[in-house]
């Protein structure tokens, strides 16, 4: 007689809700596609470009654009940290769960943001930006128990191609499901970036605001968060 086993599920926190998931690479998007339009056609939401960029310019001797490069790859890096302090010291949900905390972070840096308009230096806006996503990669890293990124797509795009193949190869069907996630992640974070396009034309600086109103909803699914 064959012994029936319970496969015990692991639960879905909100933080790796797939709503939320979508909600962030929404946002991903349209913060690329703000710097880049608005903010002297930069990335801001990565750092391999800036990264390369610093290398190649101390190479030639440029030091001051060296510099210019180095600023927002350390804000970044400042930025991962504090997510790190954050998480130490509000471990123990209260009033907010550490990562409601990072969200309101987000949510008043982009609307300061907002209230800027082009007399404002590009760097600084690039800078403040890259902080942000250093805040948002740092503290969502989990899609329904997959790894992933919400503001950039590369690991995501290698890691759908990587599920597919193992679904052709050896008809893992719980790996197509995951293909699909992370493919669906990658469609957001598009969406995002032509949403921008679109309301950048219209609203210019305060297009930013969308982001915000988006970040709301995730705080608002993140009150269950354990």
């Amino acid at each position: 007689m064959d012994k029936k086993t319970n496969i015990i599920k692991p639960k879905i926190t909100p933080s790796e809700m797939f709503l939320t998931g979508i909600l962030l690479a929404f946002t991903g998007g349209f913060l690329d596609a703000y710097t880049y339009i608005l903010r002297g056609n930069v990335f801001a939401n990565a750092q391999t470009g800036n990264i390369v960029l610093l290398g190649i310019n101390i190479a030639t001797g440029d030091i001051k654009k060296a510099i210019y490069y180095l600023i927002p790859i350390l804000a970044f890096a400042v930025g991962i940290f504090l997510t790190e302090i954050i998480k130490r010291n509000f471990s123990e949900k209260k009033l907010l769960h550490w990562r409601q905390i990072i969200i309101l972070f987000e949510i008043i840096i982009l609307f300061i943001i907002g209230l800027s308009d082009e007399n404002i230096p590009d760097s600084f806006i690039n800078v403040s930006v890259s902080f942000v996503c250093a805040l948002q990669v740092a503290s969502f890293r989990k899609l329904s128990g997959l790894g992933y990124a919400t503001t950039m797509c590369t690991g995501n795009l290698r890691s759908s191609v990587d599920k597919l193949s193992l679904f052709l190869f050896e008809k893992d069907k719980k790996a197509l499901i995951d293909s699909i996630l992370y493919m669906s992640i990658i469609i957001l974070f598009i969406a995002g970036a032509a949403t921008g396009v679109i309301l950048i034309k219209h609203f210019s600086h305060n297009s930013i605001w969308l982001c915000c109103i988006l970040l709301l909803f995730v705080l608002i699914i993140l009150h269950e968060e354990e």
